[in-house]
């Protein structure tokens, strides 16, 4: 049987307004402090006696909210759409635990912004670049159809728009400012170019992505990014390529699992060939950026990544030259580079955050390339792969046919182990 007790005082209410829902009238009554932003104060009135505290730098807000609370002392907190959402829910519940918060969540930004367009988002990525460096953001626009960016100083759509400008320059942007503010109000579609053009000021609430020529479709059952792929080093027909050139699934399988391609990520395919590597590492959530100096491989490449409806950001060019206009990546797969490969494994090396991964035929150039790997502070490693497929015989018999042998290398830096998966 389980024992009832009764619900612990919470002496916060946190209350989020903003977005169009009226503050209720209840809220502030009996309140002995009252922290916000300056603008969330400016817009409720306040009894003789409640002390104020401007959100700016947290901790300070924080201590005067510990010295109410260690007196029994009620306080509220006022915040944008709703405060468990990317909000400031999260370091209150740390600091004083969530038994002591009482949250009346309003519509958040992506929410209304959502509506005002009328769109669904449960098929929406929700990335927030507020006090965070912008490439994530960024990769998760350019891999998925449907995102919604929290921005920030630094991070805004100027920003966004700057980056997706070079990269996927078809996307459409929506800024959407004031939310919920009846005179202030906007929300404007503007391509990357225009949006990197504009001042937009301090009242972005959110701004969307959208790839209008993907946009998700059925019914959803579980919201967000769409799952990872069900099945992942595939077969080389599903590829279209020439001649076999093409790294083969046994290759790719192992290579993928050294990249670890996920949603926020960037990864290189440098002498991209069919692209295989590149439509893979993009099925899994990653912006992918493929570079390739023949102009057959570039249209092979733009194909394949059609065909799997995938987004893949393909440079024609010879690295390293192309490489120093291009964004770092998180993860590198180097699958061609003939005498080149040694400078193209340093200069990637040199920007990769987290992996490179270089597959070799010619035996002769690992050693360079694992030189190159270590001198940029790599742990190192590699494997010789030596596969044979199932082939028929006739009179309903099977041979096993050797595929040609390929060496693979990879370097990983060793504080990415540390950082582990958290964007």
């Amino acid at each position: 049987m389980i024992s009832e007790r009764p619900i612990p005082e919470r002496p916060i209410t946190v209350v989020g307004t903003g977005t169009g829902a009226p503050l209720p009238e209840d809220v502030l009554a009996g309140a002995e402090l009252v922290v916000g932003g300056r603008r969330h104060l400016d817009a409720v009135r306040l009894a003789d006696g409640v002390e104020r505290v401007v959100l700016g730098a947290l901790a300070p807000a924080l201590d005067t909210v510990a010295e109410y609370v260690a007196k029994d002392r009620r306080v509220v907190v006022l915040a944008s759409g709703d405060p468990g959402f990317f909000g400031i829910v999260r370091v209150l519940a740390e600091r004083f635990g969530a038994e002591r918060l009482d949250v009346r969540a309003g519509v958040s930004s992506v929410a209304a912004a959502f509506a005002r367009l009328g769109l669904t988002w449960d098929d929406a990525v929700v990335v927030s670049a507020h006090g965070r460096q912008p490439h994530t953001a960024v990769n998760v626009c350019r891999a998925h159809p449907k995102v919604a960016v929290l921005t920030g100083p630094g991070a805004g759509p100027a920003e966004l728009g700057a980056a997706l400008a070079r990269t996927a320059p078809g996307r459409v942007l929506v800024v959407a400012s004031a939310l919920g503010d009846p005179a202030r109000e906007r929300v404007e579609r503007v391509s990357p170019g225009e949006a990197a053009r504009r001042d937009w000021g301090t009242a972005v609430s959110v701004v969307l992505c959208l790839d209008e020529t993907r946009a998700p479709g059925g019914v959803r059952t579980v919201a967000g990014a769409a799952a990872a792929p069900a099945e992942w080093a595939l077969d080389e027909g599903e590829f279209t390529h020439r001649d076999s050139m093409i790294t083969k699934f046994e290759v790719r399988a192992l290579a993928l699992a050294r990249l670890g391609p996920r949603l926020g990520d960037l990864v290189w395919d440098i002498g991209a060939g069919s692209g295989s590597v590149a439509v893979e590492c993009a099925r899994f959530g990653a912006a992918v950026t493929a570079v390739e100096k023949t102009a057959d491989g570039v249209e092979r490449i733009r194909a394949n990544a059609a065909a799997h409806g995938v987004d893949v950001h393909v440079v024609h060019g010879a690295a390293p030259t192309v490489l120093s206009d291009l964004d770092d990546p998180d993860a590198v797969f180097i699958g061609g580079g003939g005498r080149e490969l040694p400078a193209i494994v340093t200069a990637c090396a040199r920007r990769a955050r987290r992996a490179v991964v270089v597959a070799m035929a010619a035996l002769d150039r690992v050693p360079a390339a694992r030189e190159a790997l270590k001198g940029a502070g790599f742990d190192c490693d590699g494997v010789l792969l030596q596969s044979s497929r199932l082939a028929p015989l006739p009179g309903d018999v099977t041979r096993l046919a050797a595929t040609n042998p390929v060496f693979l290398l990879w370097g990983v830096r060793p504080d990415s182990r540390i950082e582990g998966v958290a964007q």
